[in-house]
């Protein structure tokens, strides 16, 4: 750093600088260029050094934090004759993790004419509650009761949210759940994130649609669960024959890295007062 001398440049530790080659003080500030710089300016140049890295990494700070809440999206099949066991392992495991801490929200949903095929959707808190649930002992139980009578292995997949909103009605026992998989390839030449809550803001001015969340896997950021509640078949029908409903397919086809798996699934109640009390906001629970 070049520093022109100033008038006060001239006087260092309170000593007059004589001119002469071989006077200490001449040789002090020579040799020691900064000591010439007055100390109002040195700070100033500090100061900036010390603010500059923060301002360059405030826009990334600066951001909205992403969403904390951990859910998790599970599958399972069983013999369609052992669907009662499955229920009945099922139960005492969404009670039970009621009463964890960052619990939210657990769905059960069974495919629609295949009985015995089910998805899991749950909610949590933030990732340690999360993990703290995996390690609990009624998850290993849960998997413990579902061993004998499964077709498929419990297949749990972890996601964060993409872009979610609270749901807009309970729905009836017409309501219609659909859970799709999208898988994308292209890394940074595609933007299957934007087209995804381009979908779900448009789907969710829809009439009947009561839910749309996209999630977007933890540690596959190209892998994409979405979630919707559609209060009738009709409803459904008038979703995919919308207008931006054929565009994101007709944008997503190029981008898919496998046929989009989109399934129908309806809502499985464990018991009256829980099946309310899990559609209720949680500070209206008591």
């Amino acid at each position: 750093m070049n520093v022109r001398p100033t008038a006060d440049a001239d006087v260092v530790d309170g000593q007059e600088d004589s001119g002469r080659k071989d006077s200490p003080v001449a040789k002090t500030a020579d040799s020691e260029p900064w000591k010439r710089v007055p100390l109002c300016r040195l700070a100033h140049l500090l100061l900036g050094l010390v603010i500059l890295p923060s301002s360059l990494g405030g826009h990334i700070h600066a951001q909205a934090p992403a969403d904390a809440a951990r859910y998790a999206v599970s599958y399972v099949e069983v013999m369609p004759s052992a669907r009662a066991a499955a229920l009945a392992a099922f139960k005492p495991y969404r009670d039970t993790s009621r009463r964890e801490d960052g619990y939210v929200r657990f769905d059960l949903l069974e495919q629609v004419g295949r009985p015995g095929h089910f998805a899991i959707v749950e909610l949590w808190k933030d990732q340690k509650a999360f993990d703290a649930h995996g390690m609990a002992a009624h998850a290993k139980q849960l998997r413990d009761r579902l061993q004998s009578i499964r077709l498929s292995d419990y297949d749990q997949r972890p996601y964060k949210a993409l872009t979610v909103a609270a749901a807009t009605a309970v729905g009836s026992g017409q309501a219609l759940h659909v859970v799709a998989h999208v898988d994308t390839v292209g890394g940074g030449q595609t933007d299957a994130p934007g087209l995804l809550t381009r979908l779900a803001e448009a789907s969710r001015t829809e009439q009947g649609c009561l839910r749309f969340d996209v999630l977007q896997h933890t540690m596959r950021a190209n892998h994409f669960t979405v979630i919707e509640i559609w209060s009738s078949r009709k409803a459904l029908d008038a979703h995919a024959a919308a207008p931006h409903t054929r565009q994101y397919r007709d944008t997503l086809q190029p981008m898919s890295g496998s046929p989009l798996d989109e399934r129908l699934y309806k809502s499985v109640e464990l018991g009256a007062r829980e099946a309310l009390l899990e559609r209720a906001p949680r500070d209206q629970q008591s």
